[in-house]
């Protein structure tokens, strides 16, 4: 179901079908978190894809609209599924500083930012939202 859901979703902005790309994007397509392209490679497991693969498919992937960078830790970007943001912002994530879990907060808003300096043009605002996840906070992932 996933594959057939990718390849429709590929078709329907204008990209080729690869294996590569369809297998990519379903893995995307079940996470519940915004992944690394190492943790897509990771998750694809026996049915590796090339690291270079995954780079460049995932550049096409943003050109196309299809995901974005959702945020960048220990110098590397995470990636999600653009299905829950618009255009000039995308919901709130909040990362865990104790255990590392980032969750997509789909159901918050955050009112955009506004009365910034003269001369100064937002184009897309981020949210990351850093603190202790409900069972860090009640002591259940020491």
């Amino acid at each position: 179901m996933m594959h057939q859901q990718a390849e429709l979703i590929l078709r329907n902005n204008g990209l080729r079908c690869t294996p590569g790309r369809v297998r990519i994007l379903g893995v995307l397509l079940e996470a519940d978190e915004p992944l690394s392209n190492a943790r897509i490679i990771n998750r694809l497991g026996g049915r590796a894809v090339d690291k270079v693969t995954v780079y460049r498919v995932m550049e096409a992937f943003m050109l196309a609209g299809l995901v974005h960078r959702a945020y960048l830790r220990d110098r590397t970007w995470h990636f999600e599924f653009a299905d829950r943001c618009g255009p000039r912002q995308c919901h709130p994530h909040f990362t865990c500083r104790k255990c590392g879990r980032t969750t997509c907060l789909t159901d918050a808003s955050v009112p955009l930012a506004s009365h910034l300096p003269k001369g100064f043009t937002m184009e897309r605002q981020r949210v990351h939202l850093t603190g202790l996840c409900n069972k860090c906070s009640k002591g259940e992932n020491v």
